[in-house]
């Protein structure tokens, strides 16, 4: 006679790599805040640790520092010695914001883009097909074809295979996509003391990084736009600053489409990461500015672009980072006129996005 099962109270193992583990997610979190900042986000943290004892007197604090050199998250490599973030500290990062804004995703095969096209492809699916002139061998399917040869000619002694019997696996077509990644750093994205650059850094780098592991054959450019617009790196990300500028969001569009027009690829896009009604615009050597509504000159120059981007067949997604309805008034009118799509996310929560298409006319909560 079987005993069973006995419960017992749950006891959770301590180890070191889990203390580090729980901190470092806090760190990652702080030192987006702090721009890549790394003495200014382990002060935050020591003061997180005063107040909520997040070590104790099996791992501190200066393990964990000293675990964030030795795992090569961090160097002192930086002007007069101060500590940087190093590469793997930077994708960590990436991969963090990536989680929390998307979720975990399952790595793909080639990482590229489905097409409904079918025939000499790159991704197999479950569909079979005769053999046709052109398709590669890996294609065939040597069981199918040799039970289509049986049947076709006899069980017989002398055994052959013709290519009526072949039968292959069919492909899909994958293909690339060029991307540009627009990104607002104006003033207005830290106004009346609301942070809506960090999470903005945050929607960027989990784009990127989607873009990378996702999608390694696509290419992806990263600008950002204020008065002015201009080209960064997605190593720049965690790094970014919010400068005293107005929002160009014509400079930005105007930049992003010189950069597509130099891409070969058949398929082009924009991400558009903003908090709302653009500001500004270039005229000659002078800036039209205006910071007290949606002026009519500004955002008339701003529709012209996205619908010029309709024409060209590059849709613009734009990631909203503000929940007031005065600044999504812009962003609704700019997505129909681009028949693109809009993600509104309020600064509470990043994963509770409202998705918008008006593509397909479609609304729904991701």
């Amino acid at each position: 006679m079987s005993a069973g099962y006995r419960f017992t109270n749950f006891v959770p193992e301590e180890t070191t790599q889990k203390g580090f583990e729980a901190l470092l997610n806090i760190f990652l979190q702080i030192i987006t805040l702090t721009a890549g900042d790394v003495a200014e986000a382990m002060s935050w943290l020591n003061q997180l640790d005063q107040k909520y004892r997040l070590t104790d007197d099996s791992y501190g604090m200066g393990d964990f520092f000293e675990d964030l050199k030795k795992q090569g998250y961090i160097d002192d490599k930086g002007p007069d010695g101060q500590f940087q973030l190093q590469a793997k500290g930077e994708q960590k990062i990436r991969k963090s914001a990536l989680e929390e804004i998307f979720g975990k995703l399952k790595k793909g095969g080639r990482g590229s883009h489905t097409t409904p096209k079918s025939g000499i492809g790159d991704e197999p699916n479950a569909d079979r097909r005769e053999f046709r002139f052109g398709d590669a061998p890996e294609q065939i399917e040597l069981t199918e074809s040799i039970r289509n040869a049986q049947i076709h000619h006899g069980l017989t002694d002398d055994f052959f295979l013709t290519e009526n019997d072949l039968e292959v696996t069919e492909r899909e077509h994958k293909t690339q996509t060029s991307t540009v990644l627009m990104i607002d750093i104006s003033h207005s994205m830290i106004l009346y003391g609301e942070d809506r650059i960090t999470p903005a850094k945050k929607v960027a780098m989990a784009l990127a990084e989607l873009v990378k592991l996702k999608y390694p054959k696509d290419n992806l450019d990263i600008i950002v736009f204020g008065n002015d617009a201009w080209q960064i790196t997605v190593k720049d990300l965690p790094y970014l600053m919010v400068g005293p500028y107005h929002t160009n969001t014509v400079a930005g569009l105007e930049l992003a489409m010189d950069l597509l027009r130099r891409r070969k690829t058949s398929n082009k896009q924009i991400f558009m990461i903003t908090d709302g009604k653009p500001t500004c615009l270039k005229e000659g050597l002078k800036y039209y500015k205006n910071s007290f509504g949606l002026d009519r000159k500004v955002v008339n120059k701003t529709l012209n672009l996205a619908a010029q981007c309709r024409r060209l067949n590059i849709p613009i997604t734009t990631f909203m980072i503000a929940s007031d309805p005065y600044l999504q008034q812009f962003v609704e009118e700019f997505t129909q006129v681009n028949n693109g799509q809009a993600y509104y996310s309020s600064l509470q929560g990043l994963g509770d996005l409202v998705f918008r298409d008006y593509g397909r006319n479609r609304k729904k909560r991701v």
